[in-house]
C-alpha cells in the first residue's frame, strides 16, 4: 500500500509540472504526452493507451476501450483538459478500474486554473 502512495505522489508531482510548464487550454493528447515523458524522466514504468477487452458474464466481447495511462501496471491515469470537474470521469474511471481488475486511479484535468483543483482520486473497492 504504500509503494501505492508513493507512485502516486510521483504521478501527482509529474502532472503538477506538466501544468506549471503548460499551462491550460492545450489538447488532452498532449497533456497525456508530456505526462508521459515526465514520468519517464522519474524512472517510472509507464504505458499509454493501453487496449483492454471487456468480459461480460464469461464472454469476451470484440468491442474494446483504451486506458490514457498505466503507471507501474498499478494505477490507472485518465487525462482531462475541461474547463470544469465532471463527476462522469471518476464513474467511468471506476468503470475502468473494475473492468482492469486494479484498485486505484487517478483522473487529471489540465483544463483548470490550477492542478490541484482537477485531480480525483478513484479507488475500486472490488
Amino acid at each position: 500500500m504504500e509503494d501505492i502512495k508513493k507512485l502516486t505522489e510521483v504521478i501527482i508531482a509529474a502532472a503538477i509540472e506538466v501544468h506549471r510548464v503548460l499551462g491550460p487550454g492545450l489538447l488532452e493528447s498532449i497533456y497525456e504526452s508530456c505526462l508521459v515523458e515526465e514520468l519517464r524522466l522519474r524512472s517510472s514504468l509507464v504505458e499509454r493507451q493501453v487496449q483492454l477487452s471487456v468480459v461480460y458474464k464469461g464472454v469476451t466481447l470484440q468491442q474494446t476501450f483504451y486506458l490514457d495511462l498505466l503507471v507501474a501496471g498499478t494505477i490507472i491515469v485518465e487525462v482531462k483538459a475541461l474547463q470544469s470537474n465532471n463527476p462522469v470521469h471518476a464513474a467511468q474511471l471506476l468503470t475502468y478500474l473494475k473492468v482492469a481488475d486494479k484498485r486505484q486511479g487517478l483522473v487529471l484535468n489540465f483544463g483548470l486554473a490550477t492542478l490541484k483543483e482537477g485531480i480525483q482520486g478513484v479507488v475500486n473497492g472490488y
